[in-house]
């Protein structure tokens, strides 16, 4: 639980001047002004319908061969079943197109074991119907050109359609290091991936391909005009310089790839124009699971009951201290950037609106009276906003939710500070039991909540509750 406004005011400590090349909020909505689009469904792997007809009728040419032997319907259904089971849960590369030469070892080998497997089925139940050698063998061959032949049909008609249509694609990194990827995956269009810009957090001046992007609205521009589905990091700095940028592009439904421009420093199975590469997980998190849901209905509706006389005490002491009006009610930013009205007990009265939304306030506000500095002291005021939890504004625990100014000034300033609001925010959160509350560090702050948000699961709310409850017993105030 924090104070009754957790980020400080620009010249309180902790908040550094400066702003990055590139700020994007991980939602369609920026503080920066501009707007990723919404998100998109992410390019879809080529259905693998064909292949698998392509593989039928193999089966029905392989069928062929068994001629004159019983059951021969039955037989070949069986054959289809044990081709079925046995082709391989991945049938094509994530760029480009195998080619028929790729699958031969495979196709081979698992219509060379569905064969044999059909022979030992039949003269293990019907020794005087064995299939023959000779039978096993053609019925292989058969089967085997057959898949080759339609498999390569298939990867035919792919290769001529990713040169047709390829995905679009952004190359981020040091300009130079970019263009040169950039260039090399432009010579071999087989990969089906088409760059269409570079970002870069500086130009470097040397003359390029593709254009270099090093604003927030021209990477916005050029995902609409280009419709990218793709994202190559070219350099190992890239993930923590620009994560912003990359939650956001993934959030949009952009897949996001590291491509080791240099000597690979890791195996990787996949490759793109001779780099290695491998996929990065940024995609959306799902946090607010049923778990999480049902954790805070449990908790804030049982805190709510037994609390209940509390808050009517705190109610009465402070309207008689500080008069009417003990509610204060305040816009807060919460997921997706979505505002909502926050509730706490009135600790102090601001001068007017502007300085409730603008001016940090802390725990020795002389404007507090006594017992609004017991509340503040103890987190008390907090406890009002266990009926934001029970109507879904909030969670017991996530990123501390702050006003609207605020959230658009260090969105600016803090990469990775906007990309808290990827998930509900919390009356209590990592950040908290770590003791940043008040006039405390903000990069830190966001640092922890983004570390929050990506290695979540529920044992860690429980944790975390169970962290602040015992330090709620020895209260510093904020």
């Amino acid at each position: 639980m924090t104070a009754e406004s957790t980020v400080p005011s620009p010249g309180a400590p902790g908040v550094q001047p400066g702003h990055p090349p590139v700020t994007v909020m991980p939602r369609p909505e920026s503080a920066a002004g501009f707007r990723l689009p919404a998100r998109r469904s992410p390019a879809r792997p080529a259905s693998s319908l064909p292949l698998l007809l392509a593989d039928c009728l193999a089966v029905l040419v392989g069928a062929l061969a068994l001629t004159g032997a019983q059951r021969r319907p039955l037989l070949a259904a069986l054959l289809l079943v044990a081709t079925a089971l046995l082709r391989p849960r991945r049938s094509r590369p994530v760029h480009g197109v195998h080619g028929v030469l790729d699958e031969l070892p495979a196709v081979c080998g698992r219509t060379a074991v569905a064969w044999v497997s059909l022979g030992a089925l039949v003269a293990a139940h019907t020794p005087a119907h064995a299939l023959s050698a000779r039978t096993l063998f053609l019925g292989w061959a058969a089967q085997t050109v057959a898949a080759c032949s339609g498999r390569a049909v298939v990867h035919l008609r792919r290769r001529r359609a990713l040169l047709r249509h390829p995905r679009a694609a952004l190359v981020i990194g040091p300009a130079a290091t970019a263009q040169r990827v950039a260039a090399a995956v432009l010579r071999h269009p087989r990969y089906g991936v088409r760059p269409v810009g570079v970002v870069a957090a500086h130009p470097d001046g040397s003359e390029g391909l593709l254009p270099v992007l090093t604003t927030g609205e021209e990477v916005q521009r050029a995902i609409v005009q280009n419709g990218v589905l793709d994202v190559l990091c070219v350099h190992p700095s890239v993930r923590t310089a620009q994560e912003p940028l990359l939650r956001a592009l993934a959030e949009s439904g952009c897949t996001v790839w590291e491509v080791d421009a240099d000597s690979p420093s890791y195996a990787s199975h996949e490759q793109l124009a001779g780099f290695a590469c491998r996929r990065m997980d940024l995609g959306p998190r799902r946090p607010d699971s049923l778990g999480k849901r049902l954790l805070d209905l449990a908790v804030s509706g049982t805190l709510l009951a037994l609390l209940g006389p509390l808050l009517l005490v705190c109610a009465v002491v402070l309207r008689r201290a500080t008069g009417p009006g003990v509610v204060f009610r305040q816009e807060r930013v919460g997921k997706d950037g979505r505002p909502f009205t926050l509730l706490k007990f009135r600790t102090y009265r601001p001068v007017d609106e502007h300085e409730s939304a603008t001016r940090w306030s802390v725990a020795g506000e002389p404007r507090m009276s006594p017992f609004g500095r017991f509340l503040r002291r103890t987190s008390l005021d907090e406890l009002l906003q266990l009926w934001n939890v029970f109507r879904g504004d909030m969670s017991l625990v996530g990123p501390r939710p702050e006003r609207p100014h605020f959230v658009d000034e260090f969105s600016r300033t803090y990469p990775g500070y906007a990309a808290r609001h990827r998930m509900r925010t919390g009356v209590t959160g990592l950040a908290q039991v770590h003791g940043l509350r008040g006039d405390t560090s903000i990069e830190d702050r966001a640092r922890f909540d983004n570390a929050y948000i990506d290695n979540w699961s529920l044992w860690q709310d429980v944790c975390i509750l169970l962290r602040t409850a015992a330090a709620l017993v020895r209260p510093t105030g904020s």
